[in-house]
């Protein structure tokens, strides 16, 4: 049931991602520009100088003097209207503009709303709640998120952090601890607004650091998958099945890591199972770890397991499960990533399930405003196979601003009655701010 990408589409065939759960999207800068020139509005600096067309020099980034002619001026207020000319500039943070930027403690935010055509549906029924986006035809607050923290800065000696997030909106009812005790933390305890609506509080852990080695203690995002969560870390506005269905959001739990090697970390520790807050539904308890290796400069490899426990999910018995994520940079301009998960609950649970899942992601940046990207994916749960091709784009018309619209595909082949409301297309659109 749960998870963070970016950049225009092509379609391979067959599922993919990376780890470690808070991973950005893809971000590459690209100085491709349309030719948008006019006569300066001031003199080019020392290291440039103005073309017959009055554009500077590479020392000027291909831009007009001023920047203030062409489609990408944007009047000073770090907007850019044409994707092919980006001028964003720096985006704007309360934490540093409060904090200032020498200090380890930050806090901020974002508010992500959007609206799509259909849900993704696993049977007839019109809202079954298998999928982030299951309330269409309407714009949904989807994310309203705050944060704050201290960062554990373990290279001059033991050190400590936090973390602590809290958010609100139809995301969050997906994200409640629900591997808890109902009635504890944030599952089934007043969180629940209606409508769709909630809130939840996905993070709340402290750190310890010191050398190459840091440790956090408390509740936490997963390491499990590529996608995740948080919004602004995915490049699609959907998720796929296999994040959503088969994959943990969060676990309760210590997990260490250790960085000593050379493009190396490895990760472990313990958790109260799957989705757990502070209390054990059912004695969750399970081993959680891995390891991401960076095979080149332009390939990452990284591979988590957990095996024990899951707790609710699955009923008290033991079960496995891992993710492979392959990030492969194949340009300064085009990513490809490749993931599988597996996960068997065991036969004690009567609702328990096997799955597989095999997701593949291109992405293409042509400036810093403007990227696009396709996710192939391939979902085989308890037998039954499930296919989707998203097709989307990321555009940022401001540095704190991004807007995300998509086309996304559904089949199975499979002859089942119940399933006759999943094929489906679905086009889906929202925007980010982040502050």
């Amino acid at each position: 049931m749960n998870r963070m990408k970016w950049t225009i589409g092509l379609a391979l065939i067959a599922g993919g991602a990376t780890s470690a759960q808070a991973q950005s999207p893809v971000q590459s800068a690209f100085d491709y520009q349309l030719t948008s020139c006019c006569e300066p509005t001031c003199e080019c600096p020392a290291t440039s100088c103005c073309d017959s067309n009055g554009c500077c020099g590479d020392g000027c980034g291909d831009v007009c003097c001023g920047s203030t002619c062409g489609c990408g001026g944007g009047g000073g207020l770090g907007f850019s209207f044409c994707p092919f000319d980006c001028n964003l500039g720096d985006p704007f943070a309360f934490s540093s503009m409060v904090l200032g930027d020498d200090t380890s403690l930050y806090f901020g935010g974002w508010t992500q709303a959007g609206i799509h055509t259909d849900n993704t549906r696993f049977s007839v029924e019109d809202n079954d709640a298998l999928a982030f986006n299951d309330h269409p035809g309407r714009i949904n607050l989807h994310q309203q998120w705050f944060f704050m923290g201290k960062d554990a800065d373990g290279s001059d000696g033991l050190d400590w952090g936090f973390r602590a997030d809290i958010m609100y909106g139809t995301d969050a009812v997906k994200t409640q601890a629900f591997g808890a005790n109902p009635g504890t933390w944030d599952y089934q305890n007043g969180w629940d607004r209606g409508g769709g609506y909630g809130g939840a509080m996905p993070q709340l852990y402290g750190e310890l650091a010191c050398g190459d080695w840091s440790v956090k203690m408390g509740h936490f995002f997963t390491l499990v998958g590529y996608e995740v969560v948080t919004a602004p870390d995915n490049f699609f506005y959907s998720h796929a099945f296999t994040m959503f269905n088969s994959e943990p959001f969060t676990h309760t739990g210590a997990l260490a890591t250790y960085s000593g090697f050379e493009n190396v970390e490895f990760y472990g520790g313990w958790v109260a199972g799957w989705d757990t807050g502070f209390t054990q539904n059912q004695n969750g308890s399970m081993w959680l770890g891995g390891a991401s290796v960076g095979l080149t400069d332009n390939v990452n490899v990284t591979y988590i397991n957990y095996i024990g426990n899951f707790g609710a999910k699955s009923a008290g018995g033991n079960g496995y499960g891992h993710s492979i994520v392959a990030n492969f940079t194949i340009s300064d301009k085009l990513n490809y990533v490749a993931q599988s998960d597996y996960v068997e609950t065991g036969d004690q649970d009567p609702n328990g399930f096997d799955s597989i899942g095999l997701n593949q992601y291109l992405f293409y940046s042509f400036n810093d405003c403007l990227a696009a990207g396709a996710r192939m994916e391939w979902y085989k749960l308890d037998g039954t196979s499930y296919q989707g091709l998203t097709y989307g784009l990321n555009y940022k018309c401001h540095a704190n601003i991004i807007v995300r619209p998509e086309l996304r595909h559904n089949w199975t082949n499979e002859n089942d009655t119940n399933l006759d409301g999943f094929n489906q297309t679905v086009f889906g659109v929202d925007a980010i701010l982040t502050y």
